[in-house]
C-alpha cells in the first residue's frame, strides 16, 4: 500500500515539476498534478486488471484531455496548459531508453521491438487525448443546435 502512495506521490511531482519546467502559471500546477495523477490511475488501474499497454494508454490519455477540459472551465484557463503536464506520467520514457540503448549495443531485433512499443504507446496517447478533444467539439456542436448552456 505504501508503495502504491509513493508511486502517486512521484507521479504528482513528475506533472507538477514538468509545469515548472516550461514554466507554467503557478496557480494552474496543482490541478496540472493532480490531471496527471488521475491519467496514471486510469492508466494503472486499466494494465492491472485487464492488460493491454495500448488500451490503458489510450483510456489514460482520454482521461487527462477530459479532466483538462473540465479544468479549464473552471479555472478559465486553456486546456493546453493542463493537458502537456498531465500526459508527462503515461510518456514511454523506459522503452525509448531501452530502444536507443539496444541500437548503440547492436541488439537491432530487441531495439525494433522497444521502438515497436514506443510507437504503440504514443499513438494510443495521442488517440485517446484525440477522442477528448472529439467530444469537446460535439458538445459544443450539441450545445449550438441545443441552445443550452454548458453542463460543467
Amino acid at each position: 500500500m505504501w508503495i502504491f502512495i509513493i508511486k502517486i506521490i512521484c507521479v504528482y511531482l513528475s506533472a507538477v515539476g514538468f509545469g515548472l519546467i516550461i514554466n507554467l502559471p503557478h496557480k494552474a500546477l496543482n490541478a496540472a498534478g493532480i490531471n496527471g495523477v488521475i491519467g496514471w490511475l486510469v492508466y494503472f488501474t486499466i494494465l492491472q486488471n485487464f492488460g493491454g499497454l495500448a488500451s490503458a494508454n489510450f483510456f489514460g490519455g482520454l482521461s487527462v484531455g477530459l479532466v483538462s477540459i473540465v479544468v479549464a472551465r473552471f479555472k478559465k484557463m486553456p486546456a493546453i496548459l493542463f493537458d502537456v503536464p498531465g500526459l508527462v506520467p503515461l510518456v514511454p520514457g523506459g522503452q525509448a531508453y531501452n530502444a536507443i540503448k539496444n541500437f548503440a549495443l547492436g541488439n537491432y531485433n530487441v531495439a525494433f521491438d522497444f521502438l515497436a512499443q514506443v510507437i504503440w504507446i504514443a499513438g494510443s496517447i495521442a488517440l485517446g487525448f484525440i477522442v477528448a478533444e472529439l467530444c469537446l467539439k460535439v458538445e459544443k456542436r450539441v450545445r449550438k443546435i441545443t441552445g443550452s448552456k454548458p453542463i460543467i
